[in-house]
């Protein structure tokens, strides 16, 4: 199901701290980084925190600037970013700021969690998610019942450990202080677990006064039926890639993007690239790879159109060519339609020699731009 971008904001101290042990929160950030965490503020849908965050800190989690609110008032949405919590118990002081400012908060939480929630008449929207907090069902009511498509995480470091680990997180803003905390019983920013592979892609490193900005994004694709935020990235690329096919009017303008385990890619192409007319995407970008390259059998394909299973102007189709490529994994956004290819079933033929396949249909429309002059 679809899910709102969820990018992860926190500022770490030298040495990867949080915070210190004192009474008072120690100020990681500079004057001006807080003025940029405030413009990020208004450009989001929703603001998330964890129940630890809200009893350590109290926070009031607001846009602070007037003419901010105003921009975001003028393009008719509200005042302020939908407030989120994630409480599994439900026990929270219903006297904290969280819920007394800003606009509206809802609270996610388990069965249990909501009837204490529920008991001590919290000024927030309750939504249970079961006997366990389920992260990719609660990411999913936000998108589909919140209408929130921009999420933004500010800690604390267990909620993104959560959300890093179980491949949920599209972006990092990490800001890195100058200064060390060294204290062992303070809060680190990520705690132990079973990371996805590979390094991240550096987006941006900004100097803003005396602290550090660097933006990442995730790069591993995932391993299983569920997609992970690296998925969408590389998808969305194949989307991209579509969008530069020469136009025909008797095929697809697909593009494709071959990436290994650990999130580099192996190989890229587009339909009819390279002036050939008849050279489909996956087998344009998989013509770039070494046969014998033993990262292919850990290797994500990613086609903004399902992998054809039968064509004319070639001996073998898309699927069989990924077949036998070794490929075991295959994400796009588009079923293929009958319009030159009755039932095509590419995903089947697939799925049939042990290939994973998954869609994900909220790229699909990115995926028929590029052919919206075909008949249907």
């Amino acid at each position: 199901m679809p899910h709102p971008y969820v990018l992860l904001s926190a500022a770490v101290s030298l040495d990867g701290y949080l915070d210190d042990t004192g009474p008072e929160r120690l100020l990681l950030s500079s004057p001006a980084d807080f003025d940029r965490v405030d413009e990020v503020r208004a450009s989001v849908d929703a603001i998330l925190i964890g129940a630890g965050t809200v009893r350590a800190d109290n926070p009031r989690l607001l846009v602070n600037s007037p003419e901010r609110r105003a921009a975001r008032t003028a393009a008719g949405l509200p005042e302020y970013p939908l407030k989120v919590t994630v409480s599994g118990s439900g026990d929270l002081d219903p006297a904290a700021q969280f819920w007394h400012t800003g606009g509206e908060k809802v609270l996610y939480t388990t069965d249990k969690g909501a009837e204490r929630a529920r008991a001590l008449g919290l000024a927030t929207d309750v939504v249970p998610l079961g006997a366990d907090l389920d992260w990719r069902r609660l990411l999913t009511h936000l998108h589909d019942v919140r209408g929130v498509r921009r999420l933004m995480v500010e800690g604390g470091g267990l909620i993104h450990t959560q959300l890093l680990t179980q491949g949920l997180a599209d972006e990092l803003q990490l800001v890195l202080a100058p200064l060390f905390v060294g204290d062992p019983g303070a809060p680190r920013l990520f705690g132990p677990g079973g990371y996805q592979s590979g390094r991240l892609r550096l987006l941006e490193t900004r100097r803003i006064e005396d602290v550090v900005l660097m933006r990442y994004e995730p790069t591993a694709p995932g391993t299983g039926p569920l997609p992970v935020a690296a998925d969408h990235h590389w998808l969305a690329l194949a989307c991209e890639l579509a969008a530069q096919c020469p136009p025909s009017d008797t095929a697809f303008s697909v593009g494709a993007v071959v990436v290994a385990a650990d999130g580099t890619e192996l190989a890229r192409g587009h339909s009819r690239e390279g002036g050939d007319p008849v050279v489909h995407a996956e087998e344009a970008a998989l013509a770039k790879t070494d046969p014998a390259d033993p990262r292919l059998a850990g290797a994500t394909v990613y086609s903004s159109l399902e992998p054809c299973a039968r064509r004319a102007s070639r001996p073998a189709p898309c699927a069989r060519l990924i077949l036998d490529a070794g490929v075991r994994r295959v994400v796009t956004a588009w079923r293929e339609p009958d319009t030159f290819v009755a039932e095509a079933d590419g995903s089947g033929v697939l799925a049939a020699g042990g290939v994973e396949v998954v869609v994900l249909p909220e790229f699909e429309e990115r995926a028929k731009a590029p052919n919206r002059h075909l008949p249907r």
